[in-house]
């Protein structure tokens, strides 16, 4: 059996810069949805895991590795977290959308500043990592600045929550699955295949046609959505092997906060005083959190040869 434990490692180093930017390239996403804006959620989804698909299969061909998504499939377990997988990122993506789509994007930056302290409890409670009491104190700072936004935004809390579990669990059953990146993004693509080819072939004959090929600009942006969806998800779950999840967990702050400021210059959003003070909480309990690994990554020395 193919375990996680024997496949080439991810330099820790290599793995924070796959985070950073799958984090960087998922909170400019709102100015990639401007271009599919009227496509309806559901069918953008369904257009984006369609176009995944052959993407992932050409990266698998490239790879050369064939032979682990073989492996990989003949294992029932694996493939029962991947269909789980596959389950949660379809919730998050189709959550995702409507927010940005119905203008609340400040629900979805919410749900993403819940996002890292969701997954820093799954690191402890499932995964046994633990956190020093610095760490402690920034997850409990970004807590109140999270509590001080949610007072503020209680009639879209339901969505910033589904936001956040969703990817909590997505992220939390792909570190631990026996499946590398690549491999399980094609394999949960491969998953929800059918539901998609059978949504779309329905939104074609009964739902009056599809939104492909009804505007240049808009067309182009369904058409990119699968490097836009595989790129950032490989470069994550990557990463998610490599790091610490509460590590992985603190860094899922980067990305809600460029949709926050997206929401604040592009999207012209008001800016309330609970929405400030969170965003001022939150980028102190990142210095802190910053800073004590800083700290010990300092106080590390190398072992005598």
């Amino acid at each position: 059996m193919t375990t996680p434990a024997s496949w080439p490692e991810t330099s820790r180093g290599r793995a924070l810069s796959f985070a950073l930017t799958a984090h960087l390239i998922w909170g400019l996403l709102p100015l990639y949805l401007l271009m599919v804006k009227d496509v309806p959620p559901v069918e953008f989804v369904a257009w984006r895991t369609l176009f995944t698909l052959p993407i992932c299969l050409g990266f698998v061909w490239f790879t050369g590795k064939f032979g682990e998504l073989r492996t990989c499939l003949a294992q029932r377990r694996v493939v029962f977290t991947l269909v789980l997988s596959s389950i949660m990122i379809a919730v998050n993506w189709l959550g995702y959308i409507w927010a940005i789509q119905t203008s609340h994007v400040y629900a979805a930056s919410l749900g993403y500043y819940i996002l890292p302290i969701v997954m820093m409890l799954m690191g402890v409670v499932f995964l046994k990592e633990p956190l020093s009491v610095r760490q402690w104190a920034a997850v409990a700072l970004a807590s109140v600045g999270v509590g001080a936004l949610a007072l503020g935004a209680v009639t879209t809390l339901w969505v910033s929550l589904l936001l956040a579990v969703s990817f909590g669990i997505y992220g939390l059953l792909r570190k631990t699955v026996a499946a590398g990146a690549l491999v399980g993004l094609t394999i949960e693509a491969t998953i929800l295949l059918p539901l998609v080819l059978a949504y779309l072939g329905w939104t074609h004959w009964e739902g009056g046609g599809t939104a492909l090929g009804r505007d240049t600009v808009e067309t182009i942006g369904i058409l990119g959505a699968g490097f836009v969806t595989a790129i950032p998800l490989i470069l994550f779950a990557t990463a998610a092997r490599a790091l610490p999840y509460t590590v992985i967990g603190f860094i899922q702050f980067a990305a809600p906060s460029v949709i926050f400021l997206l929401g604040l210059t592009v999207f012209g959003e008001e800016l309330k005083p609970a929405q400030l003070a969170c965003f001022i909480a939150i980028w102190a309990a990142v210095a802190l959190f910053s800073w004590d690994i800083w700290r010990k990554s300092r106080a590390v020395k190398p072992a005598p040869a």
